[in-house]
């Protein structure tokens, strides 16, 4: 089995429609799972979760998601996510408000647990450090856990029976091993890169090899700041995107 996994789309279908044509591109491609934060900072929300729901992608609930509709307060937000939270919140159709309340916050499917922010908070909690990921590796029972939310591609891995944890950045040149020991995995964003590339990011879980790919993939960045600045949303949330910071 082949799942590409991918996270943080945050209303950018350019960058969708980019990552899905990628994967369309790869072997058997069996499944697509979403990792959360359909929506939240870009120009199109409906968009994005319109493709989502056409193409069948599982997906769990992120912390924009239920920002947009009601669920979390944008208090908890800096200014400029909130601005933007509360943007998206007026575009949503009644079906678009349906569909995001009604995604489950965790979801395990065979050997992987899917969460947005973390296993122990899978709303908030952002697993950036080997100590954070150590507490993580009690919060779940399958042998990895995929998580989105910090928009970083990074692997966290529990080193036998001594219990440490070492963390490691995705390489798109060499494969990250299934085989040995528990992971947690994030495949970096997909419509807002943290990471200092703006291109965006996935990966895919190849289970009859027993190994995670890493891909990067180039989108039209400025066709996004220019909706962005259609929109007003706030000026910051669209530069930020051509640095992938």
């Amino acid at each position: 089995m082949r799942c590409a996994v991918i996270a943080d789309i945050h209303s950018n279908p350019e960058a969708l429609t980019a990552v899905l044509d990628d994967i369309e591109g790869q072997d058997s491609i069996d499944e697509i799972w979403c990792l959360g934060d359909i929506v939240g900072y870009g120009p199109d929300p409906c968009a994005c979760i319109e493709i989502v729901r056409q193409r069948g992608i599982r997906c769990v609930a992120g912390n924009h998601d239920w920002a947009a509709i009601g669920k979390l307060d944008v208090e908890d937000f800096n200014s400029d996510a909130a601005a933007a939270n509360l943007w998206t919140g007026r575009q949503l159709r009644p079906d678009d408000v349906d569909y995001l309340s009604e995604l489950p916050v965790v979801i395990t499917v065979g050997e992987f647990t899917l969460v947005h922010g973390s296993p122990r908070d899978p709303i908030w909690e952002y697993v950036v450090s080997e100590y954070g990921a150590l507490i993580s590796f009690n919060y779940f029972e399958t042998k990895f856990c995929l998580i989105g939310h910090s928009h970083m591609p990074l692997a966290f891995e529990r080193i036998g029976s001594n219990g440490e944890c070492q963390c490691y950045q995705l390489s798109t040149q060499t494969p990250l091993s299934l085989r040995e020991n528990r992971l947690i995995v994030n495949p970096g964003s997909v419509g807002q890169p943290r990471d200092g590339d703006p291109r965006a990011s996935y990966i895919i879980c190849d289970l009859s090899e027993g190994v995670v790919w890493h891909r990067r993939v180039s989108y039209d960045v400025v066709a996004t700041q220019e909706r962005m600045e259609q929109q007003g949303l706030p000026p910051r949330l669209a530069s930020r995107l051509s640095h992938g910071l």
